[in-house]
Protein backbone atom coordinates (compact mmCIF):
# COMPACT_ATOMS: atom_id res chain seq x y z
CA UNK A 1 0.00 0.00 0.00
CA UNK A 2 2.92 2.40 0.78
CA UNK A 3 4.36 2.19 -2.91
CA UNK A 4 0.63 2.50 -4.93
CA UNK A 5 0.23 6.01 -3.57
CA UNK A 6 3.85 7.56 -4.66
CA UNK A 7 3.22 5.22 -8.52
CA UNK A 8 -0.71 7.60 -8.05
CA UNK A 9 0.99 10.43 -7.31
CA UNK A 10 3.99 10.28 -9.78
CA UNK A 11 1.22 8.97 -12.79
CA UNK A 12 -0.97 11.95 -11.97
CA UNK A 13 1.91 14.49 -11.67
CA UNK A 14 3.51 13.31 -15.26
CA UNK A 15 -0.42 14.09 -16.75
CA UNK A 16 -0.16 17.27 -15.14
CA UNK A 17 2.95 18.45 -16.26
CA UNK A 18 1.91 16.76 -20.03
CA UNK A 19 -1.37 19.37 -20.06
CA UNK A 20 0.79 22.16 -18.90
CA UNK A 21 3.53 21.47 -20.98
CA UNK A 22 4.69 23.79 -23.99
CA UNK A 23 4.29 21.23 -26.40
CA UNK A 24 0.30 20.41 -25.52
CA UNK A 25 0.03 24.22 -25.58
CA UNK A 26 1.13 24.44 -28.93
CA UNK A 27 -1.26 21.47 -29.92
CA UNK A 28 -4.25 23.58 -27.91
CA UNK A 29 -3.26 26.75 -29.80
CA UNK A 30 -2.95 25.39 -33.34
CA UNK A 31 -5.93 23.32 -33.59
CA UNK A 32 -8.15 26.09 -32.42
CA UNK A 33 -6.51 28.05 -35.24
CA UNK A 34 -7.04 25.57 -37.87
CA UNK A 35 -10.77 24.75 -36.98
CA UNK A 36 -11.29 28.66 -37.06
CA UNK A 37 -9.38 28.39 -40.64
CA UNK A 38 -11.03 25.61 -42.34
CA UNK A 39 -14.63 27.15 -41.38
CA UNK A 40 -13.62 30.28 -42.55
CA UNK A 41 -12.24 29.22 -46.47
CA UNK A 42 -14.97 26.65 -46.40
CA UNK A 43 -17.80 29.37 -45.43
CA UNK A 44 -16.08 32.27 -47.95
CA UNK A 45 -16.36 29.99 -51.25
CA UNK A 46 -20.07 29.06 -50.08
CA UNK A 47 -20.41 32.75 -49.73
CA UNK A 48 -19.39 34.51 -52.58
CA UNK A 49 -20.93 31.60 -55.16
CA UNK A 50 -24.49 32.57 -52.96
CA UNK A 51 -23.72 36.60 -53.01
CA UNK A 52 -23.17 36.03 -56.94
CA UNK A 53 -25.91 34.19 -57.94
CA UNK A 54 -24.97 30.84 -58.05
CA UNK A 55 -21.67 32.31 -60.14
CA UNK A 56 -18.11 30.92 -59.69
CA UNK A 57 -16.76 34.55 -60.67
CA UNK A 58 -16.13 35.89 -57.57
CA UNK A 59 -15.25 32.56 -55.90
CA UNK A 60 -12.41 32.32 -59.23
CA UNK A 61 -11.47 36.08 -57.92
CA UNK A 62 -10.66 35.70 -54.39
CA UNK A 63 -8.46 32.37 -55.57
CA UNK A 64 -6.52 33.82 -58.11
CA UNK A 65 -6.16 37.29 -55.71
CA UNK A 66 -4.77 34.99 -52.72
CA UNK A 67 -2.38 32.90 -54.93
CA UNK A 68 -1.01 35.75 -56.48
CA UNK A 69 -0.56 37.31 -53.14
CA UNK A 70 1.22 35.08 -51.47
CA UNK A 71 3.26 34.32 -54.62
CA UNK A 72 4.30 37.87 -54.38
CA UNK A 73 4.50 38.61 -50.33
CA UNK A 74 6.05 35.08 -49.39
CA UNK A 75 9.28 36.15 -49.29
CA UNK A 76 8.23 39.71 -47.51
CA UNK A 77 6.65 37.82 -45.13
CA UNK A 78 9.04 35.53 -43.90
CA UNK A 79 11.42 38.16 -43.59
CA UNK A 80 9.21 40.40 -41.92
CA UNK A 81 9.19 37.07 -39.08
CA UNK A 82 12.79 36.48 -39.23
CA UNK A 83 13.55 40.44 -38.28
CA UNK A 84 10.93 40.52 -35.56
CA UNK A 85 10.69 39.05 -32.09
CA UNK A 86 9.34 35.55 -32.14
CA UNK A 87 5.98 36.65 -29.66
CA UNK A 88 5.68 40.09 -31.69
CA UNK A 89 5.26 38.16 -34.58
CA UNK A 90 2.67 35.54 -33.37
CA UNK A 91 0.84 38.27 -31.59
CA UNK A 92 0.75 40.38 -34.72
CA UNK A 93 -0.35 37.79 -37.08
CA UNK A 94 -2.63 36.10 -34.92
CA UNK A 95 -4.53 39.46 -33.89
CA UNK A 96 -4.75 40.56 -37.81
CA UNK A 97 -5.96 37.16 -38.82
CA UNK A 98 -8.33 37.07 -36.86
CA UNK A 99 -9.61 40.47 -36.80
CA UNK A 100 -9.73 40.35 -40.33
CA UNK A 101 -12.19 36.95 -40.57
CA UNK A 102 -14.53 39.07 -38.15
CA UNK A 103 -14.54 41.99 -39.91
CA UNK A 104 -15.46 40.30 -43.24
CA UNK A 105 -17.86 37.74 -41.21
CA UNK A 106 -19.84 41.30 -40.47
CA UNK A 107 -19.40 42.76 -43.27
CA UNK A 108 -20.92 39.71 -44.82
CA UNK A 109 -24.09 39.34 -42.84
CA UNK A 110 -24.94 43.18 -43.62
CA UNK A 111 -24.82 42.33 -47.42
CA UNK A 112 -26.74 39.18 -46.96
CA UNK A 113 -29.16 41.44 -45.07
CA UNK A 114 -29.38 44.06 -46.97
CA UNK A 115 -28.75 42.70 -50.13
CA UNK A 116 -31.60 44.22 -52.21
CA UNK A 117 -31.28 47.75 -51.09
CA UNK A 118 -27.44 47.37 -51.75
CA UNK A 119 -28.06 46.76 -55.47
CA UNK A 120 -30.72 49.52 -55.98
CA UNK A 121 -28.19 51.97 -54.25
CA UNK A 122 -25.92 53.74 -57.66
CA UNK A 123 -26.73 50.90 -59.64
CA UNK A 124 -25.29 48.60 -57.67
CA UNK A 125 -21.81 50.13 -57.10
CA UNK A 126 -22.17 50.28 -53.87
CA UNK A 127 -22.54 46.11 -53.51
CA UNK A 128 -19.77 45.57 -55.67
CA UNK A 129 -17.64 48.12 -53.64
CA UNK A 130 -18.87 45.32 -50.41
CA UNK A 131 -17.62 42.84 -53.14
CA UNK A 132 -14.16 44.32 -53.54
CA UNK A 133 -13.69 44.55 -49.69
CA UNK A 134 -14.66 41.28 -48.91
CA UNK A 135 -12.16 39.87 -51.06
CA UNK A 136 -9.41 42.14 -49.98
CA UNK A 137 -9.67 41.99 -46.14
CA UNK A 138 -10.17 38.16 -46.71
CA UNK A 139 -7.02 38.09 -48.65
CA UNK A 140 -4.78 39.95 -45.85
CA UNK A 141 -6.43 36.99 -43.29
CA UNK A 142 -5.04 34.88 -45.69
CA UNK A 143 -1.63 36.70 -45.35
CA UNK A 144 -1.83 36.88 -42.10
CA UNK A 145 -2.54 32.97 -41.60
CA UNK A 146 0.47 32.60 -44.01
CA UNK A 147 2.64 34.48 -41.16
CA UNK A 148 0.96 32.19 -37.81
CA UNK A 149 1.90 29.32 -40.14
CA UNK A 150 5.73 29.85 -40.49
CA UNK A 151 6.09 31.20 -37.04
CA UNK A 152 4.14 28.51 -35.18
CA UNK A 153 4.60 25.44 -37.41
CA UNK A 154 8.36 25.96 -38.91
CA UNK A 155 9.51 28.26 -36.00
CA UNK A 156 8.35 27.63 -32.54
CA UNK A 157 7.99 23.47 -33.35
CA UNK A 158 11.42 23.68 -33.73
CA UNK A 159 12.37 25.54 -30.73
CA UNK A 160 10.04 23.75 -28.60
CA UNK A 161 11.48 20.40 -29.85
CA UNK A 162 14.88 21.25 -28.29
CA UNK A 163 17.77 19.77 -29.69
CA UNK A 164 15.20 16.02 -30.08
CA UNK A 165 14.99 15.43 -34.07
CA UNK A 166 12.60 12.50 -32.94
CA UNK A 167 10.36 14.72 -30.69
CA UNK A 168 10.37 16.92 -33.66
CA UNK A 169 9.29 14.51 -35.63
CA UNK A 170 6.57 13.37 -33.41
CA UNK A 171 5.49 16.84 -33.31
CA UNK A 172 5.52 17.23 -36.70
CA UNK A 173 3.53 14.54 -37.32
CA UNK A 174 0.92 15.67 -34.44
CA UNK A 175 0.27 18.94 -36.00
CA UNK A 176 -0.30 16.86 -39.59
CA UNK A 177 -2.73 14.72 -38.03
CA UNK A 178 -4.30 17.61 -35.92
CA UNK A 179 -4.51 19.48 -39.84
CA UNK A 180 -6.46 16.41 -41.10
CA UNK A 181 -8.86 15.61 -38.09
CA UNK A 182 -10.18 19.83 -38.43
CA UNK A 183 -10.27 19.71 -42.30
CA UNK A 184 -13.21 17.28 -42.03
CA UNK A 185 -14.78 17.92 -38.85
CA UNK A 186 -14.75 22.37 -39.26
CA UNK A 187 -16.36 22.38 -42.49
CA UNK A 188 -19.14 19.70 -41.43
CA UNK A 189 -20.00 22.01 -38.66
CA UNK A 190 -20.24 25.46 -40.30
CA UNK A 191 -22.03 23.81 -43.35
CA UNK A 192 -24.65 22.01 -41.05
CA UNK A 193 -25.06 25.47 -39.36
CA UNK A 194 -25.69 27.36 -42.60
CA UNK A 195 -28.31 24.27 -43.91
CA UNK A 196 -30.01 24.29 -40.70
CA UNK A 197 -29.72 27.98 -40.24
CA UNK A 198 -28.73 30.77 -43.09
CA UNK A 199 -25.71 32.31 -44.56
CA UNK A 200 -26.58 35.03 -42.00
CA UNK A 201 -26.46 32.42 -39.23
CA UNK A 202 -23.02 31.12 -40.44
CA UNK A 203 -21.39 34.63 -40.72
CA UNK A 204 -22.49 35.69 -37.17
CA UNK A 205 -21.35 32.00 -36.20
CA UNK A 206 -18.02 32.19 -37.80
CA UNK A 207 -16.93 36.01 -36.30
CA UNK A 208 -18.04 34.97 -32.89
CA UNK A 209 -15.96 31.60 -32.80
CA UNK A 210 -13.05 33.98 -34.11
CA UNK A 211 -13.48 36.36 -31.37
CA UNK A 212 -13.33 33.86 -28.50
CA UNK A 213 -10.69 31.58 -29.84
CA UNK A 214 -8.26 34.67 -30.80
CA UNK A 215 -8.38 35.60 -26.74
CA UNK A 216 -7.94 32.01 -26.05
CA UNK A 217 -4.96 31.60 -28.37
CA UNK A 218 -3.62 35.03 -27.35
CA UNK A 219 -3.04 33.09 -23.84
CA UNK A 220 -1.61 30.18 -25.38
CA UNK A 221 0.85 31.51 -26.69
CA UNK A 222 2.00 34.00 -24.18
CA UNK A 223 2.17 30.34 -22.03
CA UNK A 224 4.27 28.81 -24.24
CA UNK A 225 6.82 31.44 -24.70
CA UNK A 226 6.69 31.41 -20.85
CA UNK A 227 7.59 28.02 -21.07
CA UNK A 228 10.18 28.25 -23.55
CA UNK A 229 13.30 30.80 -22.67
CA UNK A 230 14.79 29.75 -26.21
CA UNK A 231 12.10 31.36 -27.75
CA UNK A 232 13.12 34.88 -26.81
CA UNK A 233 16.59 34.34 -28.02
CA UNK A 234 16.99 34.77 -31.88
CA UNK A 235 20.19 33.59 -33.44
CA UNK A 236 22.81 36.47 -34.81
CA UNK A 237 22.81 37.22 -38.46
CA UNK A 238 26.66 36.31 -39.03
CA UNK A 239 27.22 33.60 -36.18
CA UNK A 240 24.33 31.27 -36.11
CA UNK A 241 25.27 27.65 -37.47
CA UNK A 242 23.14 24.88 -38.35
CA UNK A 243 20.58 23.65 -35.57
CA UNK A 244 21.70 20.40 -34.66
CA UNK A 245 18.54 18.56 -33.30
CA UNK A 246 20.33 15.73 -32.16
CA UNK A 247 23.83 13.96 -30.81
CA UNK A 248 22.93 10.67 -32.31
CA UNK A 249 21.39 11.82 -35.32
CA UNK A 250 20.48 9.63 -38.56
CA UNK A 251 23.58 8.12 -40.19
CA UNK A 252 22.19 10.33 -43.63
CA UNK A 253 21.71 13.32 -41.80
CA UNK A 254 24.48 13.74 -39.53
CA UNK A 255 26.59 14.62 -43.00
CA UNK A 256 23.84 15.37 -45.26
CA UNK A 257 23.84 18.95 -45.65
CA UNK A 258 26.91 19.59 -44.37
CA UNK A 259 27.80 22.36 -46.68
CA UNK A 260 24.85 24.26 -45.19
CA UNK A 261 23.91 27.77 -47.22
CA UNK A 262 25.27 30.93 -46.58
CA UNK A 263 22.82 33.41 -45.16
CA UNK A 264 22.62 35.50 -47.92
CA UNK A 265 19.46 37.66 -46.86
CA UNK A 266 21.67 38.65 -43.96
CA UNK A 267 24.33 39.89 -46.24
CA UNK A 268 22.22 41.19 -48.02
CA UNK A 269 21.24 43.78 -45.52
CA UNK A 270 24.30 44.21 -43.94
CA UNK A 271 25.83 45.58 -47.58
CA UNK A 272 22.69 47.36 -47.94
CA UNK A 273 23.62 48.87 -44.06
CA UNK A 274 27.13 49.47 -45.18
CA UNK A 275 26.33 51.27 -48.69
CA UNK A 276 23.95 53.10 -47.26
CA UNK A 277 24.85 54.77 -43.77
CA UNK A 278 22.51 58.01 -45.10
CA UNK A 279 18.86 57.99 -44.09
CA UNK A 280 17.28 55.70 -46.81
CA UNK A 281 15.06 58.03 -49.68
CA UNK A 282 11.58 57.40 -50.55
CA UNK A 283 12.59 55.49 -53.51
CA UNK A 284 14.86 52.98 -51.20
CA UNK A 285 11.65 52.41 -49.21
CA UNK A 286 9.38 51.85 -52.04
CA UNK A 287 12.04 49.27 -53.93
CA UNK A 288 12.85 47.50 -50.73
CA UNK A 289 10.41 44.89 -50.92
CA UNK A 290 11.30 44.31 -54.46
CA UNK A 291 14.83 43.54 -53.43
CA UNK A 292 13.89 41.37 -50.62
CA UNK A 293 11.59 39.39 -52.92
CA UNK A 294 14.93 38.93 -55.07
CA UNK A 295 16.83 38.18 -51.85
CA UNK A 296 14.75 35.76 -50.63
CA UNK A 297 14.55 33.60 -53.88
CA UNK A 298 18.26 33.69 -54.51
CA UNK A 299 18.83 32.36 -51.08
CA UNK A 300 15.93 29.65 -51.35
CA UNK A 301 17.54 28.68 -54.52
CA UNK A 302 21.38 28.45 -52.86
CA UNK A 303 20.04 26.41 -50.15
CA UNK A 304 21.49 22.78 -50.60
CA UNK A 305 17.59 21.23 -49.49
CA UNK A 306 16.78 23.67 -52.34
CA UNK A 307 15.52 20.24 -54.51
CA UNK A 308 13.79 18.85 -52.13
CA UNK A 309 11.89 22.01 -51.34
CA UNK A 310 11.36 22.21 -55.06
CA UNK A 311 9.79 18.10 -55.09
CA UNK A 312 7.36 19.36 -52.36
CA UNK A 313 6.05 22.21 -54.54
CA UNK A 314 5.76 20.20 -58.01
CA UNK A 315 3.38 17.88 -55.63
CA UNK A 316 1.07 20.87 -56.09
CA UNK A 317 0.54 20.90 -59.98
CA UNK A 318 -2.07 17.78 -59.88
CA UNK A 319 -5.79 17.75 -60.21
CA UNK A 320 -5.43 14.39 -58.29
CA UNK A 321 -6.99 15.18 -54.37
CA UNK A 322 -10.11 16.14 -52.98
CA UNK A 323 -10.74 19.52 -54.05
CA UNK A 324 -13.40 20.98 -56.49
CA UNK A 325 -11.76 19.99 -59.44
CA UNK A 326 -11.77 16.41 -58.68
CA UNK A 327 -15.51 16.88 -57.04
CA UNK A 328 -16.55 18.48 -60.03
CA UNK A 329 -15.40 15.58 -62.65
CA UNK A 330 -17.16 12.87 -59.76
CA UNK A 331 -20.00 14.79 -60.54
CA UNK A 332 -19.90 14.31 -64.03
CA UNK A 333 -19.17 10.30 -64.09
CA UNK A 334 -22.08 9.74 -61.84
CA UNK A 335 -21.24 9.40 -58.09
CA UNK A 336 -23.82 11.88 -55.76
CA UNK A 337 -22.86 13.97 -52.61
CA UNK A 338 -22.68 10.94 -50.39
CA UNK A 339 -20.26 8.51 -52.05
CA UNK A 340 -17.94 11.78 -52.39
CA UNK A 341 -17.99 12.44 -48.77
CA UNK A 342 -17.34 8.87 -47.47
CA UNK A 343 -14.39 8.81 -50.31
CA UNK A 344 -13.32 12.10 -48.30
CA UNK A 345 -13.04 10.47 -45.09
CA UNK A 346 -11.59 7.70 -46.29
CA UNK A 347 -8.84 10.07 -47.44
CA UNK A 348 -8.43 11.59 -44.36
CA UNK A 349 -8.42 8.02 -42.64
CA UNK A 350 -5.25 7.66 -45.46
CA UNK A 351 -3.59 10.81 -44.44
CA UNK A 352 -3.62 9.72 -40.52
CA UNK A 353 -2.10 6.88 -41.47
CA UNK A 354 0.31 8.68 -43.68
CA UNK A 355 1.40 10.79 -40.49
CA UNK A 356 1.87 7.85 -38.12
CA UNK A 357 3.70 5.61 -41.16
CA UNK A 358 6.25 8.52 -41.11
CA UNK A 359 7.70 8.65 -37.45
CA UNK A 360 7.82 5.08 -38.20
CA UNK A 361 9.97 5.00 -40.57
CA UNK A 362 11.87 7.71 -40.19
CA UNK A 363 12.83 5.82 -36.58
CA UNK A 364 13.81 2.88 -38.77
CA UNK A 365 15.58 3.98 -41.94
CA UNK A 366 16.11 7.76 -41.37
CA UNK A 367 14.57 10.94 -42.61
CA UNK A 368 15.73 10.97 -46.03
CA UNK A 369 15.04 7.10 -46.88
CA UNK A 370 11.91 7.75 -45.26
CA UNK A 371 11.29 10.60 -48.18
CA UNK A 372 12.54 7.98 -50.59
CA UNK A 373 10.08 4.98 -49.72
CA UNK A 374 7.21 7.71 -49.56
CA UNK A 375 7.83 9.29 -52.74
CA UNK A 376 8.06 5.79 -54.36
CA UNK A 377 4.93 4.42 -53.08
CA UNK A 378 2.63 7.17 -54.09
CA UNK A 379 3.77 7.21 -57.25
CA UNK A 380 2.88 3.51 -57.27
CA UNK A 381 -0.55 4.25 -56.18
CA UNK A 382 -0.92 6.98 -58.79
CA UNK A 383 -0.30 4.29 -61.44
CA UNK A 384 -4.04 3.22 -60.79
CA UNK A 385 -5.01 6.56 -61.78
CA UNK A 386 -3.41 6.54 -64.96
CA UNK A 387 -4.87 2.94 -65.76
CA UNK A 388 -8.06 4.13 -65.05
CA UNK A 389 -7.50 7.01 -68.04
CA UNK A 390 -8.02 3.93 -70.35
CA UNK A 391 -10.25 1.37 -67.83
CA UNK A 392 -14.20 1.03 -69.06
CA UNK A 393 -16.28 4.08 -68.59
CA UNK A 394 -13.51 6.68 -68.85
CA UNK A 395 -14.64 9.55 -70.91
CA UNK A 396 -11.25 10.07 -71.86
CA UNK A 397 -11.45 10.96 -75.93
CA UNK A 398 -8.49 12.37 -77.93
CA UNK A 399 -10.76 13.06 -80.93
CA UNK A 400 -12.51 15.88 -78.82
CA UNK A 401 -9.97 18.89 -78.33
CA UNK A 402 -9.31 19.52 -74.97
CA UNK A 403 -9.29 23.49 -75.77
CA UNK A 404 -12.63 23.03 -77.35
CA UNK A 405 -14.62 24.65 -73.99
CA UNK A 406 -11.90 27.38 -74.14
CA UNK A 407 -12.24 28.48 -78.34
CA UNK A 408 -15.88 28.41 -77.86
CA UNK A 409 -16.21 30.48 -75.59
CA UNK A 410 -13.63 33.35 -77.10
CA UNK A 411 -15.00 32.54 -80.07
CA UNK A 412 -18.89 33.69 -78.70
CA UNK A 413 -19.58 30.55 -80.16
CA UNK A 414 -23.38 28.92 -78.63
CA UNK A 415 -21.94 26.07 -76.63
CA UNK A 416 -21.46 22.81 -77.95
CA UNK A 417 -23.73 20.03 -76.33
CA UNK A 418 -20.63 18.30 -74.95
CA UNK A 419 -19.62 20.92 -72.61
CA UNK A 420 -23.21 20.69 -70.68
CA UNK A 421 -21.30 18.10 -68.57
CA UNK A 422 -17.99 19.92 -68.27
CA UNK A 423 -16.09 20.46 -65.31
CA UNK A 424 -17.01 23.98 -64.68
CA UNK A 425 -20.87 23.12 -64.73
CA UNK A 426 -20.51 20.74 -62.32
CA UNK A 427 -18.58 22.77 -60.46
CA UNK A 428 -21.14 25.47 -59.97
CA UNK A 429 -23.90 22.71 -59.57
CA UNK A 430 -21.56 21.68 -56.46
CA UNK A 431 -21.42 24.87 -54.79
CA UNK A 432 -24.93 24.99 -54.25
CA UNK A 433 -26.67 21.46 -54.22
CA UNK A 434 -26.03 18.39 -55.93
CA UNK A 435 -26.67 17.92 -59.70
CA UNK A 436 -30.19 15.74 -59.88
CA UNK A 437 -29.15 11.94 -61.17
CA UNK A 438 -31.24 12.32 -64.22
CA UNK A 439 -29.02 15.37 -65.67
CA UNK A 440 -25.93 13.13 -66.06
CA UNK A 441 -25.12 11.01 -68.75
CA UNK A 442 -25.50 6.48 -67.91
CA UNK A 443 -22.21 5.60 -67.23
CA UNK A 444 -21.43 2.25 -69.06
CA UNK A 445 -19.18 1.20 -65.99
CA UNK A 446 -17.95 2.26 -63.09
CA UNK A 447 -14.01 1.09 -63.27
CA UNK A 448 -12.64 4.22 -64.19
CA UNK A 449 -13.78 6.42 -61.26
CA UNK A 450 -13.24 3.38 -59.07
CA UNK A 451 -9.75 3.00 -60.09
CA UNK A 452 -8.97 7.05 -59.75
CA UNK A 453 -10.43 7.19 -56.24
CA UNK A 454 -8.24 4.62 -55.30
CA UNK A 455 -5.37 5.70 -56.44
CA UNK A 456 -6.13 9.07 -55.24
CA UNK A 457 -6.66 7.70 -51.66
CA UNK A 458 -4.26 4.87 -51.40
CA UNK A 459 -1.52 7.91 -52.56
CA UNK A 460 -2.22 9.83 -49.44
CA UNK A 461 -0.70 7.98 -46.69
CA UNK A 462 2.88 8.23 -49.07
CA UNK A 463 2.05 11.95 -50.02
CA UNK A 464 1.27 13.41 -46.33
CA UNK A 465 4.85 11.14 -44.99
CA UNK A 466 6.62 12.64 -48.11
CA UNK A 467 5.36 16.28 -46.89
CA UNK A 468 6.48 15.48 -43.60
CA UNK A 469 9.78 14.35 -44.76
CA UNK A 470 10.30 17.85 -46.46
CA UNK A 471 9.09 19.84 -43.70
CA UNK A 472 11.40 18.67 -41.52
CA UNK A 473 14.31 18.84 -44.09
CA UNK A 474 13.49 22.22 -43.93
CA UNK A 475 13.11 22.68 -40.50
CA UNK A 476 16.21 21.17 -39.39
CA UNK A 477 18.98 22.22 -41.99
CA UNK A 478 17.87 25.93 -42.61
CA UNK A 479 19.73 28.85 -40.58
CA UNK A 480 17.30 29.95 -38.09
CA UNK A 481 18.27 33.35 -39.19
CA UNK A 482 16.61 32.43 -42.69
CA UNK A 483 14.18 30.06 -41.67
CA UNK A 484 10.97 32.35 -42.06
CA UNK A 485 12.02 34.00 -45.72
CA UNK A 486 13.00 30.59 -46.73
CA UNK A 487 9.55 28.98 -45.90
CA UNK A 488 8.01 32.03 -46.85
CA UNK A 489 9.30 31.24 -50.67
CA UNK A 490 8.52 27.83 -50.28
CA UNK A 491 4.52 28.53 -49.95
CA UNK A 492 5.59 30.84 -53.26
CA UNK A 493 6.69 28.27 -55.02
CA UNK A 494 3.75 26.30 -53.74
CA UNK A 495 1.09 28.44 -54.62
CA UNK A 496 3.09 29.09 -57.86
CA UNK A 497 2.15 25.32 -58.99
CA UNK A 498 -1.09 25.15 -57.81
CA UNK A 499 -2.26 28.35 -59.36
CA UNK A 500 -0.88 26.49 -63.10
CA UNK A 501 -2.87 23.72 -61.97
CA UNK A 502 -5.71 25.64 -62.43
CA UNK A 503 -4.80 27.41 -65.18
CA UNK A 504 -4.71 24.11 -66.81
CA UNK A 505 -8.14 22.90 -66.01
CA UNK A 506 -9.55 25.84 -67.32
CA UNK A 507 -7.69 25.65 -70.54
CA UNK A 508 -9.12 21.83 -70.68
CA UNK A 509 -12.27 22.12 -69.27
CA UNK A 510 -14.66 19.18 -70.47
CA UNK A 511 -14.38 15.72 -68.98
CA UNK A 512 -13.01 14.26 -72.46
CA UNK A 513 -9.77 16.06 -71.36
CA UNK A 514 -9.64 15.18 -67.85
CA UNK A 515 -7.45 12.00 -68.54
CA UNK A 516 -4.84 14.22 -70.15
CA UNK A 517 -5.13 16.28 -66.93
CA UNK A 518 -4.12 13.46 -65.12
CA UNK A 519 -1.35 12.23 -66.84
CA UNK A 520 -0.01 15.74 -66.82
CA UNK A 521 -0.52 15.14 -63.20
CA UNK A 522 1.45 12.16 -62.53
CA UNK A 523 4.55 13.63 -64.56
CA UNK A 524 4.77 16.69 -62.50
CA UNK A 525 4.92 14.66 -59.74
CA UNK A 526 7.10 12.00 -60.83
CA UNK A 527 9.41 15.02 -61.74
CA UNK A 528 8.71 16.27 -58.25
CA UNK A 529 9.95 12.91 -57.06
CA UNK A 530 13.06 12.69 -59.15
CA UNK A 531 14.26 15.97 -57.88
CA UNK A 532 14.28 14.35 -54.36
CA UNK A 533 15.68 11.29 -55.45
CA UNK A 534 18.48 13.56 -56.64
CA UNK A 535 18.57 15.25 -53.78
CA UNK A 536 19.00 12.05 -51.18
CA UNK A 537 21.50 10.22 -53.63
CA UNK A 538 23.66 13.62 -53.34
CA UNK A 539 23.49 13.35 -49.80
CA UNK A 540 23.63 9.72 -48.97
CA UNK A 541 26.29 9.65 -51.91
CA UNK A 542 28.37 12.28 -49.84
CA UNK A 543 27.83 10.39 -46.46
CA UNK A 544 28.69 7.17 -47.41
CA UNK A 545 32.25 8.81 -48.90
CA UNK A 546 32.55 10.36 -45.73
CA UNK A 547 31.70 7.30 -43.43
CA UNK A 548 34.45 5.06 -45.75
CA UNK A 549 37.37 8.16 -45.28
CA UNK A 550 37.02 8.18 -41.82
CA UNK A 551 37.34 3.97 -41.67
CA UNK A 552 40.14 4.18 -43.76
CA UNK A 553 41.63 6.81 -41.39
CA UNK A 554 40.90 5.12 -38.67
CA UNK A 555 42.72 1.80 -40.02
CA UNK A 556 45.75 3.75 -40.76
CA UNK A 557 46.23 4.69 -37.33
CA UNK A 558 45.78 1.47 -36.11
CA UNK A 559 48.33 0.20 -39.20
CA UNK A 560 52.23 -0.31 -37.71
CA UNK A 561 54.13 2.56 -39.01
CA UNK A 562 56.25 1.65 -42.27
CA UNK A 563 59.97 1.73 -42.48
CA UNK A 564 61.34 5.04 -43.58
CA UNK A 565 63.09 3.37 -46.79
CA UNK A 566 60.08 2.12 -48.18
Amino acid sequence: METTAPKKKRCCESIRDFFTSAKFLIYMGHALSTWGDRMWNFAVAVFLVELYGNSLLLTAVYGLVVAGSVLLLGANIGNWVDRNPRLKVAQTSLLVQNSCVILCGVLLMLVFHFKGQLMELYNGWILTTCYILVITIANIANLASTATSITIQRDWVVVVAGQDSSRLADMNATVRIIDQLTNILAPMLVGQIMAFGSHFIGCGFISGWNLCSMCVEYALLWKVYQKTPALAVKAGQKEQELKQLSPQRDCENNQTLEDSSQPLMNEVSVTNASDSPKQPSCCDQVSKPLHTFKAGWVAYYNQNIFFAGMSLAFLYMTVLGFDCITTGYAYTQGLNGSILSLLMGASAISGICGTVAFTWVRKKCGLIRTGFISGTAQLCCLMLCVVSVFAPGSPFDLSVSPFQDLYTHLMGEQTLPVAEHSLTDALSRNATTAPPAQELPPLQSYMSVSLLFAGVIAARVGLWSFDLTVTQLIQENVMESERGVINGVQNSMNYLLDLLHFIMVILAPNPEAFGLLVIISVSFVAMGHIMYFRFAFKSLGSRLFLCCSAEQKVEMDDSPSLPTTV
